[in-house]
């Protein structure tokens, strides 16, 4: 029966032996153990990227473009309401007439539709820019393996 079984049986549960000090070193684990000059070496593996497709740099990078005009989008919105309800635009828009010396309206282009109209431009142009230069970039790389060798990455076991 190894130490970690319940013997179902046993009339004196505190002889058993399930919390070991892993520490405490006795005549069992002398005997044993491996000395530390026998013990096998951390493993290492060299891997080279040598080749990154373009297309699939494209779709990640469309993606990430994306997630990014939502981020991007939630973000302003947050803020606009922040500041809406700190009445900062009200005491711009207040500032902009007493220095203007017009009694009008206020200022218009601090709407949240503006606002909002402007991010969504933004944000198409920067996932439009994303994809083609991360498509560019792979390219690019691809063709510089020749001449470079690729990025070369080293995994170690942790030992």
């Amino acid at each position: 029966m190894s130490d970690i079984d319940i013997d179902l049986s046993d009339d004196q549960p505190t002889k058993r032996n399930f919390f070991k000090n892993p520490l405490k070193v006795n005549e069992q684990n002398v005997a044993t153990s491996v000395p530390v000059a026998t013990q096998a070496p951390a493993r290492q593996v060299t891997l080279h990227l040598t080749h990154i497709d373009p297309w699939s740099a494209a779709k990640r990078a469309f993606v990430l473009g994306v997630l990014i005009a939502g981020v991007l989008i939630v973000a302003i919105v947050v803020l606009w309401m922040v500041l809406s309800a700190a009445g900062v635009f009200e005491a711009v828009s207040s500032l902009w007439s007493d220095a203007s010396g017009s009694t009008g309206t206020g200022i218009s282009f601090l709407s949240l539709g503006r606002l909002l109209g402007l991010t969504m431009v933004v944000s198409a142009i920067e996932i439009v820019l994303l994809s083609v230069l991360s498509t560019l970039f792979a390219v690019l790389y691809n063709l510089s393996v020749g001449f470079t060798g690729g990025v070369e990455y080293t995994f170690t076991d942790r030992s």
